[in-house]
């Protein structure tokens, strides 16, 4: 039988900043114009914490793996695992481990002992690697994408999401398949839009997997599904277990015993569920609390079982993250210094995290379940941000339209400066993506970068937001560009009222879905000062017409069905009211977008330039949907601050590249 992991040891240090550490009295401190204050948090400091981790995994009798991603390497994702020594690297230069199904990915690889499956970024085809061996192709190369690979004990084969681009023109189709070891791949499953999360039973006898269609987004509606699986490796009599058009199913997994669990949002909540043998599903911890996150990738999870077979498991409940056991007891937290947790693995009486706190970037933690005592592991980067320049999050809740929103507040935080007398802070609004998404907690030192030069800066969880239950996602429907901008707005209005910032330096700043509520609130209200677009959409009918499968009917329900609701796409598109903006704009975009293609940029670029305002449009090649090198990551952060600065009027302490402003 394979041995259970054991952690490594010596275990690296902590990257945790202590929050006692002294600030020098008033006095010590130069006052200076924000805006200008020298920090050691530079653009170069934030690319060497830009080390993005994923993907993490604990296969049985193997030690926990992730994924790197290393700015510094230009982008590449890099196959990780613990050793006794410290991360050890398991996928050579040449390759980068990357899926790109429904553009997004996610669960590029799986592992069995020695055998490591992978979908390399380059070609898109999965490679098998044993041991230190080079790794071989596996499968053909396009027009096939591979994701949510996964690994089918009972016949030694791969199961996965397969994506099929030959279709001439027509959407990709998806479908289950299984691989054996000869690269023949054998279609299981298929006939929906999407698919997700195939997962064999313990015994192997049956298949588990999740499933969607147009215009539902898996957080609207999934159906999960379960089948007998035949002699042949064929899944037999499917039928939806759970879920449908109006609830969404989370991270189906099976217990030791073979008794299926998943996550629904039923009762408003995402919480865990135990499937009966009577069909019955049973709310294990009924919570107001959510217990899972909206399916942008594949292989997400947030809870498994421990050698007792109790649950271990995460949830958010006002924007902050815990770690819980769940049993015939009851439920019990774990004390963790961490209150941001991105995904979990559990095996035997251990538990591992990508998890941060507001003082630690996010890291690999492992968690010993009989103590509760935790290790790091391994952490995404730079952990040297010195303790007294960091700003911590203060959560507030404000009023807005006919509820409320959420938000954390990061104050200027800069151990040496002050503002000048009588002066308060500019604000930035940051917008998380998604829109269908949520910010968190962890130490950012993206954030930090702003708020240790004198910026306020607030990163808002809007309404349409996740963590705060179905019915708080479902009030962005129909109102995308709207009730977003509201809250942003309304957000910088009760920190402008309490006396937090200057109202007449408002700066507000977004990428993707949050690059279209920049360019939303700067083009129909008159509130922010400028505003910095990274990947922005400018015309959502441009969106609704080109954007890729995944996200093809996902605006009919943030806006309206397309194209019956063309006229309100118009209303609602800032490149078709260009004459109603009035204040520089900095754009940002990679020339591989696929998800918004750089014409949405260049339109609005073109017409802001042509109306005479203020505008600058920085192009990068090589880069798509989020940016990954590191080159690019140092410039866009300097280029905004340069960019701030000529419109407040400032000179920022750093050495910058100066920045094409047109009609400045």
């Amino acid at each position: 039988m394979a041995q259970e992991y054991q952690s490594p040891i010596p275990i690296p240090p902590s990257n945790s900043l202590s929050i006692n550490d002294p600030i020098p009295f008033m006095s010590d401190r130069k006052q200076a114009p924000c805006g200008t204050w020298a920090s050691p948090i530079n653009a170069a400091a934030v690319v060497e914490a830009g080390v993005s981790l994923s993907s993490l995994t604990a296969p049985t009798g193997s030690p926990p793996c992730w994924l790197e991603r290393r700015p510094k390497a230009g982008g590449r994702s890099v196959l990780v695992e613990a050793t006794a020594s410290g991360p050890r690297d398991l996928t050579g230069e040449r390759v980068s481990v990357r899926s790109r199904v429904n553009e997004y990915g996610g669960a590029p690889y799986c592992r069995n002992g020695e055998v490591i499956w992978f979908c390399n970024d380059a070609d898109q085809r999965i490679y098998r690697q044993v041991g230190d061996d080079a790794p071989g192709a596996l499968t053909g190369a396009l027009p096939h994408r591979y994701a949510d690979l996964t690994y089918d004990a009972a016949r030694d084969r791969l199961l996965a999401v397969r994506e099929d681009h030959g279709g001439n023109g027509h959407e990709p189709a998806l479908t289950l398949v299984a691989i054996d070891h000869a690269g023949v791949v054998t279609t299981l499953v298929g006939g929906a839009d999407f698919y997700s999360n195939p997962l064999p039973s313990p015994d192997g006898r049956q298949l588990a997997w999740l499933s969607w269609n147009h215009p539902n987004m898996p957080w609207d509606g999934t159906g999960l599904w379960l089948a007998e699986i035949d002699d042949a490796g064929h899944p037999r009599n499917a039928r939806r277990i759970a879920g449908g058009p109006d609830e969404s199913v989370f991270q189906p997994a099976w217990s030791p015993t073979g008794v299926l669990h998943f996550v629904s949002d039923r009762n408003n909540w995402w919480n865990i569920h135990r499937l009966e043998d009577d069909g019955e599903a049973i709310n294990v911890c009924p919570m107001e609390a959510e217990f899972g996150r909206p399916q942008w990738v594949f292989g997400m999870s947030t809870y498994g079982f421990d050698a007792r077979g109790a649950i271990v498991a995460c949830y958010t409940r006002a924007g902050r993250w815990r770690l819980t056991r769940i049993d015939s007891a009851g439920r019990q937290d774990i004390d963790l210094p961490y209150d941001d947790i991105q995904e979990l693995r559990v095996a035997g009486d251990r538990a591992w995290l990508l998890a941060a706190s507001p003082t630690s970037i996010p890291g690999v933690v492992e968690v010993d379940l009989a103590d509760g005592g935790h290790r790091l592991l391994a952490h995404g980067g730079g952990a040297g941000m010195p303790s007294r320049h960091i700003s911590r999050p203060e959560a507030f809740t404000f009023a807005s339209g006919d509820g409320e929103a959420h938000a954390f507040y990061y104050p200027p935080t800069n151990p040496g400066f002050a503002p000048l007398d009588d002066e308060k802070p500019p604000l930035i609004v940051k917008i998380h993506g998604g829109p269908t998404a949520a910010t968190g907690t962890a130490l950012s030192a993206a954030i930090q970068f702003w708020t240790s030069r004198g910026f306020g800066l607030v990163d808002v969880n809007y309404r349409g937001s996740t963590g705060y239950g179905r019915d708080y996602r479902a009030l962005l429907h129909g109102q995308a560009g709207i009730v977003d901008v509201e809250d942003c707005i309304n957000a910088a209005r009760h920190l402008v009222d309490t006396g937090r910032v200057d109202a007449q330096r408002c700066l507000i700043r977004g990428s993707s879905a949050g690059g279209y509520t920049v360019l939303a609130a700067l083009t129909f209200h008159d509130f922010f000062r400028a505003g910095a677009s990274y990947y922005g959409i400018g015309d959502l009918a441009t969106l609704a017409r080109d954007t890729h499968k995944f996200e093809a009917r996902y605006v009919d329900r943030l806006v309206a069905p397309w194209p019956a609701g063309e006229a309100l796409y118009r209303e609602r598109s800032p490149i078709a009211h260009v004459d109603r903006l009035g204040v520089p704009v900095i754009f940002f975009q990679g020339l591989d977008d696929k998800i918004v293609p750089p014409n949405q940029a260049e339109d609005m670029v073109a017409a802001l330039d042509a109306k005479g305002l203020p505008v600058a449009y920085l192009t990068f090649a090589g880069e798509a949907h989020g940016f990954r090198r590191a080159e690019t990551l140092l410039r866009t952060l300097e280029a905004e601050l340069y960019f701030y600065g000529k419109v407040l009027g400032f000179t920022p302490a750093d050495a910058i590249e100066p920045v094409d402003i047109r009609n400045l």
